[in-house]
């Protein structure tokens, strides 16, 4: 159970930093209300899961998949951001929630910054190497359940302080999301270069 709950606590870690997918999980539950924030969250935290077994497992094939993932990354967020800047709040009512979850999934496990947050974090715990497959696993659950506890707060809190946003704040609240997750796309992009 130790390893449980220390997994929980590095998925609340890896999973509270807003970024790109911050930004569109809060913009989606602004849009479409928390359910939409909570199942783009849960694309998240799949994503958490698998490098977390990738960490556990194999820390060094974490490293091989950091330049192809940045410019992945880099311009699926390009993409995202420019949408987002083009959405107006009547049209983001017809977004599916299988499509949320699966456009989180792809910019989380494309996220450069996610694959080093792992290796950092992964790398600092002591004895991960020496885990038990049952510990390992325990570990790596608890990094989904925290992720997961994470968005659930998110997008429920962004429900309650979003409710007085109207159609204009929500317009220039999409172009703004938008411009930054496109400042963080030109970033991945940038430092698979470098």
């Amino acid at each position: 159970m130790e390893a449980f709950y220390r997994g929980i606590v590095l998925g609340l870690t890896i999973a509270a930093p807003v970024g790109p997918i911050g930004l569109l999980c809060i913009r989606r539950t602004l849009s479409h209300g928390w359910r939409a924030g909570f199942v783009s969250g849960l694309g998240a935290a799949t994503a958490d899961v698998c490098y977390g077994m990738l960490a556990v497992f194999g820390l060094t094939a974490l490293t091989q998949f950091q330049r192809p993932a940045a410019v992945i990354g880099g311009f699926l967020l390009l993409y995202m951001g420019w949408q987002t800047t083009q959405m107006v709040p009547t049209q983001t009512a017809t977004a599916k929630p299988g499509n949320m979850y699966l456009s989180t999934l792809a910019l989380t496990i494309t996220n450069p910054a996610t694959i080093l947050v792992f290796i950092g974090l992964f790398s600092g715990i002591s004895g991960v190497g020496q885990l038990s497959q049952t510990a390992a696993i325990a570990l790596v659950a608890g990094v989904g359940v925290g992720s997961a506890l994470w968005w659930l707060t998110v997008s429920q809190l962004t429900t309650w302080l979003g409710r007085d946003i109207t159609p204009q704040g929500m317009l220039w609240m999409n172009r703004l999301s938008g411009i930054i997750i496109i400042g963080f796309g030109i970033s991945a992009l940038w430092s698979s270069i470098i």
